[in-house]
């Protein structure tokens, strides 16, 4: 029996939502906690936590939820939340996971929690094995899909689309082999440790590179190399003199003869 639930959301619209729909359709339930942030979320999951179900948006202010699984197991059965149009949801749908589509609607939400009430112990340590699956593809050490926020939207971003990150002013935006560009709320560094170093290298504090977007690559002053990409950037790709052999050692063991 369904009775307690935590909610990780971070707007206030959608909390109360949420909650009314939950009022409805559980009489006497109890919103344990309700979390706003990737970061109040690990901290309160590294405890003992008593609830039988969390709903869980993708997208909180200081990044997306599949982060929180990286530092923290979590052994309860867990509806996802998102605004993600039919193709984003393509990751849910394969690996069978539960989600809730924005604007929440009462039957969806019914849905849900009965689809939930019926799984059987085996069933949900299979759905949680799922849920990891789904989490590793798109956040894992070889990360294959990136989520960007995109207007209203989160669109997901395959590792062979990318051509290159580049940051500014704190802010780091991922550009498309076809030119699309979209904000990234993760840093350079952090990329760097999720992303394929055989596909990707970091060129240098603005640049993180794709090979297959490189274009070609003119000596420069000092012994240095610039690059140019298939694709226009914000400024000159610069690889310095103490890199260039471990630049051209990475280009040539990766690149398609």
């Amino acid at each position: 029996m369904i009775k307690r639930v935590i909610i990780v959301e971070d707007e206030t619209a959608a909390q109360v939502n949420l909650r009314s729909m939950l009022t409805s359709l559980i009489p006497g339930v109890e919103v344990v906690e309700v979390l706003e942030s990737v970061e109040e979320s690990i901290d309160y999951f590294s405890k003992e936590v008593d609830a039988d179900v969390v709903f869980m948006d993708i997208h909180l202010a200081d990044g997306d939820s599949f982060r929180i699984f990286q530092s923290v197991d979590i052994n309860l059965p867990i509806i996802f939340t998102t605004a993600y149009d039919e193709y984003a949801l393509e990751a849910f749908k394969v690996n069978s996971v539960d989600y809730l589509l924005k604007p929440f609607k009462e039957d969806d939400l019914r849905r849900a929690l009965e689809k939930l009430q019926r799984l059987t112990q085996s069933e949900r340590a299979m759905a949680k094995e799922q849920r990891n699956e789904m989490v590793q593809s798109v956040s894992g050490d070889s990360v294959q899909t990136l989520l960007v926020r995109y207007k209203d939207k989160i669109i997901p971003v395959k590792r062979e689309e990318i051509a290159f990150f580049y940051t500014s002013e704190d802010q780091v935006t991922l550009t498309t082999l076809d030119e699309r560009r979209y904000p990234v709320d993760k840093t350079l560094e952090a990329l760097s440790q999720q992303l394929s170093g055989e596909e990707f290298y970091r060129a240098n504090r603005q640049f993180i590179i794709s090979r297959r977007a490189v274009k070609d690559i003119a000596v420069w002053f000092g012994s240095r190399l610039a690059l140019n990409l298939v694709v226009d950037t914000p400024e000159r790709i610069i690889i310095s003199k103490a890199r260039v052999s471990d630049f051209k050692q990475w280009l040539q063991s990766v690149h398609p003869a």
